[in-house]
């Protein structure tokens, strides 16, 4: 365990304790779903941080030392988290939510973000999405579905997005605070894609409600969008 606090990891430093042998979220017993999902929260961004620190009673505090002493800490300052840390926190999952197989089951990443963001810690939705003209709807991740694309072979996260949210006449209500995006499935027999180059960098303007745009023909504001 590691009660003092660590910020994440930066540049050469996330570099030199995330890489290597014996590193990261160790594995065990269908983990794979909750150890990404931790990972890419909290090894190298602090902007779901408050789900570490928020004030009770608003939230579970025996699951909020679990998740920051014992599986966000030791990552940030030895790049490495024992598989009996993340099992004691899915064992504190099984015994709050409804699913009782949180210890041995595969999961989908958006459940698990669904039971510990909104049941246990209490944290407010992060997307506010709206189809077509239809009534929003919150959520706390966004999922990318999408049918197979020829012209697609290695794509990256910005292409998935935005032809995701095209063919599912998507917008977001509002910018996002925090913008957690879950690639296309894939099972042991079919993948859609065999790699997804990251995005560094997310460009949502045009995934935005009525947003002001610029027009590609006369370069004032636009008053009309074709898809």
């Amino acid at each position: 365990q590691a009660p003092e606090s660590f910020p994440p990891l930066r540049n050469e430093a996330a570099v030199q304790v995330l890489q290597g042998r014996m590193k990261g979220i160790q594995g065990h017993c269908n983990s794979c779903y909750i150890d990404v999902t931790l990972f890419s929260l909290f090894s190298c961004t602090s902007v779901v941080d408050s789900m570490l620190f928020k004030p009770s009673p608003l939230c579970d505090r025996n699951v909020q030392s679990i998740l920051r002493d014992e599986i966000v800490n030791p990552l940030r300052k030895n790049g490495f988290v024992l598989a009996r840390s993340v099992m004691h926190l899915r064992e504190q999952l099984t015994e709050k939510g409804e699913c009782s197989s949180f210890t041995n089951a595969e999961k989908d990443p958006e459940e698990f973000l669904n039971l510990i963001m909104h049941q246990i810690l209490g944290i407010e939705p992060l997307l506010r999405l709206q189809s077509g003209r239809q009534k929003e709807q919150d959520c706390y991740c966004y999922q990318i579905f999408m049918d197979k694309q020829e012209d697609l072979v290695v794509p990256d996260v910005q292409q998935l997005v935005e032809r995701s949210f095209l063919s599912s006449d998507l917008k977001l209500v509002e910018i996002p605070s925090c913008f957690i995006i879950q690639m296309p499935r894939f099972g042991k027999e079919y993948k859609m894609f065999s790699k997804i180059i990251p995005s560094l960098e997310l460009d949502i303007t045009d995934l935005l409600l009525d947003s002001p745009r610029e027009c590609c023909v006369c370069g004032d504001v636009a008053s009309l969008e074709c898809s």
